[in-house]
């Protein structure tokens, strides 16, 4: 790795990179990105990872926000990312990796490098927020956030040690995935088992098969696939001393399945682009369904109220987190960086309760709570309401106004059987075990659900697609 990385710092800085500009990596899970990623910094410039199947108007965005000075994509995407160069106001010298002549350049480079002196508060990598209700926002993180959660989390909670083999759902251009699928098994000798397909149930079950990881990387739609699959009850899951879930909230049935089925045990956690990586978890042995777990040693939480005062044990609050990993800000957002970055404190918009025990429970975020019939509403509640029923594979609910203007819970729904009368079924499903002012008044049944650039729910198209909206 470290001679391929050179040889990409080598090549970067003949194509006229120079310390601090952005780099764009738009490439596949695989050797290539490790290198890439790892020769940018090598030679000073910032990381600015892309999801290298983006359309091209999406693509066209990230090209004028971030001003970078090269992309590195994929051959066989390379169609795809001129295209965006060809409207973009402002885009960068494209180098596509995986051709004969991007290979030649590669053979021909020195595998030696001088690295560049950065320091640890210099610009490292650009992390992306969700972009699940408007446009992806920056949060551009130093050298040192990197450091400081490989030592918190996953040193002295996921204990990663040299004998680890770690597998990823996410790719690796999600902040989760580039910690806990490289940054971190490399910090401690450890191997990671990188591919390209698309996961399926099925790859993952084969990749753990053949590759017999030790830590699972995961998300709870995986989850979800994992557990309803058809052959889950038959497959090995022995090697897996752990399994992480993070990126979205983790309903506690869907925990309970997931035991009951592998018997793994399952961490959920949170982290967010403005802190790097997850600062609240479960722990190994100490594990509460439902819950995001206890504070990460090195970080401090507080739930406040909205004039920014702590809010009692059992009361929902605003979560305030603040650690070693905070964000210099976002690029171009200030703002947004004045709201979210205050002092040491991140404030990120997420909603948690803390017990008495030290352990938290996910809120929802605060700009997608629904207020309906005067009270507030969390989708994350519904949605894992719905999940319970045999017949939901997967839920988003959201916020879209009736008739009269009023904010109504309206639920999109991938089904496992669709049946005559389900709609109302799932209505009454919830009625029974929420409050009556929680159900959801609309059930859309769809094939799929429209995600963001991280592969999250996009709840903006969402509601702006519901009929009641238009």
């Amino acid at each position: 790795v470290q001679a391929l990385a050179n040889r990409y710092a080598n090549v970067l800085s003949s194509a006229g990179v120079a310390p601090e500009q952005r780099v764009i990596i738009a490439l596949p899970d695989g050797p290539g990105y490790v290198a890439a990623l790892f020769g940018v910094l090598k030679i000073g410039a910032v990381v600015v990872m892309v999801n290298p199947e983006l359309k091209p108007d999406a693509i066209e965005y990230f090209f004028e926000y971030s001003r970078a000075a090269v992309a590195l994509v994929a051959a066989e995407r390379a169609d795809v990312f001129r295209a965006a160069a060809g409207r973009a106001a402002r885009a960068p010298a494209l180098l596509v990796v995986g051709t004969g002549d991007w290979d030649s350049r590669l053979a021909a480079a020195s595998e030696t490098w001088r690295n560049y002196p950065t320091h640890r508060d210099d610009a490292a990598i650009w992390l992306f927020s969700g972009g699940t209700t408007g446009r992806p926002k920056a949060a551009v993180q130093p050298h040192r956030s990197f450091v400081n959660t490989a030592q918190c989390y996953a040193g002295q909670v996921l204990r990663y040690t040299e004998d680890d083999v770690t597998l990823s759902v996410p790719k690796l251009y999600f902040g989760y995935a580039t910690g806990s699928n490289l940054l971190f098994p490399f910090a401690a000798g450890a191997a990671s088992v990188l591919f390209d397909e698309r996961c399926t149930a099925e790859v993952v079950f084969s990749r753990i098969a053949r590759y017999r990881p030790t830590i699972l990387i995961t998300v709870p739609t995986m989850i979800n696939q994992m557990v309803s699959h058809p052959e889950a009850g038959r497959q090995d899951l022995s090697s897996v001393r752990l399994a992480t879930s993070a990126g979205e909230g983790l309903p506690e049935a869907l925990h309970a399945r997931w035991n009951r089925t592998f018997g793994v045990p399952l961490l959920d956690g949170l982290g967010t682009a403005e802190m790097w990586h997850i600062f609240l978890s479960n722990r190994p042995g100490r594990v509460r369904p439902g819950t995001l777990g206890e504070v990460v040693p090195g970080f401090e939480i507080r739930v406040a109220d909205e004039e920014g005062g702590d809010v009692p044990d059992g009361t929902m609050g605003h979560l305030w987190v603040r650690g070693g990993s905070r964000a210099l800000g976002y690029w171009q957002q200030l703002e947004k960086s004045q709201t979210c970055f205050r002092g040491e404190w991140v404030v990120t918009g997420d909603l948690v309760r803390r017990d008495a025990d030290g352990y938290y429970t996910y809120g929802g975020r605060a700009d997608e709570l629904l207020k309906v019939s005067g009270k507030w509403l969390s989708a994350t509640e519904v949605e894992g309401c719905l999940l319970l029923h045999p017949a939901v594979s997967q839920v988003a609910v959201v916020g879209v106004a009736d008739a009269n203007g009023l904010v109504k819970p309206c639920a999109y729904v991938i089904c496992r059987e669709r049946r005559e009368g389900l709609a109302e079924e799932l209505k009454a499903f919830v009625c029974e075990r929420l409050e009556p002012y929680k159900h959801p008044r609309e059930v859309i049944f769809v094939e799929s659900l429209p995600t963001t650039h991280l592969g999250k729910v996009d709840r903006g198209k969402l509601r702006a697609a519901s009929p009641s909206s238009s």
